[in-house]
C-alpha cells in the first residue's frame, strides 16, 4: 500500500520508465509554461494512474484513481484500485484516510507540504520559489519541465511535469532512494467549478485517528 508520507509528497503514474531524455533542450520554454500554469489554472480534476518503480528500474506498485485540485491550498486525491484511500488538503489539515486499515492520520497544511511536488499543484502562484529550475525538453509531443526542491528534507531530489499542447498531463518525482513515482492524467478539465464539499473531511465513525486537526477560528459577528 501506499504510505500516507509517500501519498501526499507525490500524487500519481506516467508510461514507461523513470527519466526520458532528448537533445532537443527548450528551457526558456519550459519555464515559460510552468509559469503559465501556475498563474493561470484554478481548478484541476480527471484520472490518474500510478507507478512506483524501484532503483532497478522495475515496477513494484501500481494504482489508480481521481483527483480534484482547487489552488491555492485544497486538493482531494481518491485511490480506488487496488485498494481504497483518501488524500484530502482543506485549507488546514492534511487527512489521509486508509480505509481497509480502518485509520485517519491528520497533519497541519502549512507544516506538511513544505517544499514537496504537492506544493507545486495545490500552492500559489510564488511556489517556484521554493524549487530551482533546472531546463526542459520535449519527448514525443511532451515538454518535460525539469525542478528540483531547494530543501530535499521532504525526502524528494527531483521532479519533472510534461505538459502536453500546455496541458499538465504527466509527473514524474524520484525520492532520495531512487525511487520513482510516474504519474499520467487523463479526462482532466481545468478551471471548472469544483464542488467545495469534496474538499470538507469528517473520520468516519469508529476508525482510528491519528493526529490533532486544526480548527478555523470563529469569526465574531
Amino acid at each position: 500500500m501506499v504510505s500516507p508520507g509517500r501519498m501526499l509528497a507525490v500524487f500519481v503514474i506516467v508510461l514507461e520508465t523513470a527519466s526520458v531524455v532528448s537533445a532537443d533542450e527548450t528551457p526558456d520554454e519550459g519555464r515559460q509554461v510552468i509559469e503559465r500554469f501556475l498563474e493561470e489554472v484554478r481548478t484541476i480534476s480527471g484520472r490518474f494512474e500510478q507507478q512506483l518503480i524501484d532503483s532497478e528500474n522495475v515496477v513494484i506498485e501500481t494504482s489508480s484513481g481521481t483527483l480534484d485540485i482547487s489552488r491555492p491550498g485544497r486538493f482531494r486525491w481518491s485511490y480506488f484500485d487496488p485498494y481504497q484511500q483518501l488524500l484530502i488538503a482543506d485549507g488546514l489539515n492534511i487527512w489521509s484516510y486508509d480505509v481497509d486499515l480502518e485509520q485517519v492520520t491528520v497533519k497541519p497544511q502549512a507544516d506538511t507540504l513544505g517544499s514537496t511536488p504537492a506544493l507545486l499543484l495545490g500552492g500559489n502562484t510564488d511556489v517556484l520559489e521554493e524549487f530551482d529550475y533546472i531546463g526542459s525538453f520535449t519527448d514525443r509531443g511532451t515538454l518535460w519541465v525539469r525542478l528540483r526542491p531547494k530543501n530535499t528534507d521532504n525526502g524528494f531530489n527531483k521532479v519533472e511535469l510534461g505538459f502536453t499542447d500546455e496541458q499538465l498531463s504527466r509527473m514524474l518525482f524520484v525520492d532520495n532512494l531512487e525511487q520513482t513515482t510516474l504519474i499520467a492524467l487523463f479526462d482532466v478539465v481545468f478551471n471548472e467549478e469544483v464542488d467545495e464539499a469534496v474538499f470538507n473531511f469528517a473520520p468516519p465513525q469508529g476508525v482510528d485517528v491519528v493526529g490533532q486537526p486544526l480548527v478555523q477560528p470563529a469569526v465574531d459577528h
